[in-house]
């Protein structure tokens, strides 16, 4: 391809030895040579060092290949994700690792020379999580641990006590971390306890931090249980409270029932698309001035200006209420929340119904 290529990783390189590339690069385009530059590990370099790579790919300099075991939607900037193409390297199939793993012990030279039985390769194969990398590895650890025997045999037991438990593939900052806690959330509200459940022993098991957890719980509370069972957002503050104070271990014991509390409780979402639709209007349309009577009038001047004036106080009415009007004139009849039959919504629902009459439509 009349190309010359050079490797760095972003582990140990750093903008100095991208210079150095691009300097090499700007001497073999003289020759009529392009530059193909492999970076391992682009996610390790930060803003400031992928904005060097920038001007050299966009005019074509070099031809940027990165690596990376992270989601560039969030580990590569914006100007330099846009400039390239992203090719997704999913995790090896079992017929892969299987082809990989007799490859492997066939043209080794040291283990071709073995007698080795893999008594249960489809559980080498489930521990590597789709990975190559740590299949090969547990085999050879599982290997050496038989070295003196004349026969070695890898059996389930001896997998066992090589890795001691499954290697669990979560990284905290990374996709899946923010793909976990979409399945776990989606869960609770699609009121499914059990993959709720699964889902957050995933998180746990992976190292996920209790409390952020905990803290999308009470988010989850509102957002998508509300009105229809206020007290799970009641339970979802006390469980954030007692697994802060608590930790783990004990604390995935108050998470889970907390996760089965909302994932089984009746969901409304009316609150939040209400508070949207506010802000929407607040938004793009015109900000009227506070009626005089809703406003507040904590001096006499404020009151000579009618600050105040004509409020009517709901206590002094039959059953604490009285139809009012509560928005500026131009917004009349304006409405946000539509309370659903879900739960105890549906009560607060035939209340206000019984309270407005014609005015709101609930």
């Amino acid at each position: 391809t009349d190309s010359k290529f050079y490797q760095i990783s972003a582990v140990s390189a750093g903008v100095k030895e991208v210079r150095n590339v691009i300097q090499i690069a700007e001497h073999n385009k003289s020759l009529g040579l392009r530059t193909i530059l492999f970076i391992d590990e682009i996610h390790r370099f930060n803003k400031a060092q992928q904005d060097a790579l920038l001007h050299s790919v966009e005019t074509g300099l070099i031809v940027l290949i990165g690596a990376t075991t992270e989601n560039p939607s969030f580990e590569v900037i914006p100007a330099l994700r846009s400039r390239a193409r992203v090719y997704v390297l999913n995790e090896l199939s079992k017929n892969d690792l299987h082809k990989i793993l007799h490859s492997a012990i066939l043209k080794d030279e040291f283990i071709s020379g073995l007698d080795i039985e893999i008594a249960d390769e489809d559980y080498l194969l489930y521990l590597s999580g789709g990975d190559a990398r740590i299949m090969l590895s547990i085999f050879e650890s599982a290997v050496m641990q038989e070295i003196n025997k004349e026969k070695i045999l890898i059996t389930k037991e001896l997998l066992d006590n090589i890795i001691q438990r499954k290697n669990i593939f979560y990284d905290k900052g990374g996709e899946e971390h923010y793909n976990l806690i979409s399945a776990f959330i989606k869960s609770v509200r699609g009121s499914d306890p059990d993959a709720a459940l699964y889902w957050l022993a995933r998180m746990l098991e992976g190292g996920e931090d209790p409390l952020f957890i905990a803290r999308r719980l009470i988010v989850l509370a509102s957002e998508d249980i509300g009105n229809a069972s206020p007290n799970g957002l009641v339970l979802a503050e006390a469980a954030f409270s007692a697994v802060e104070k608590i930790g783990m271990p004990e604390a995935r014991i108050i998470l889970a029932q907390c996760t089965t509390y909302l994932a089984s409780s009746p969901k409304s979402n009316a609150s939040y698309i209400g508070i949207s639709k506010a802000e929407q209007e607040v938004r793009t349309q015109p900000l009227y001035p506070v009626p005089n009577h809703l406003r507040n009038a904590p001096t006499k001047l404020m009151e000579e200006l009618g600050y105040g004036d004509k409020y009517k106080y709901p206590h002094d009415y039959d059953n604490n209420f009285l139809i009012e009007k509560y928005f500026p004139e131009e917004m009349n009849g304006k409405q946000f929340y539509f309370p659903t039959d879900n739960g105890q919504e549906k009560n607060l629902k035939e209340r206000l119904k019984s309270l407005w009459k014609d005015k709101k439509k609930y």
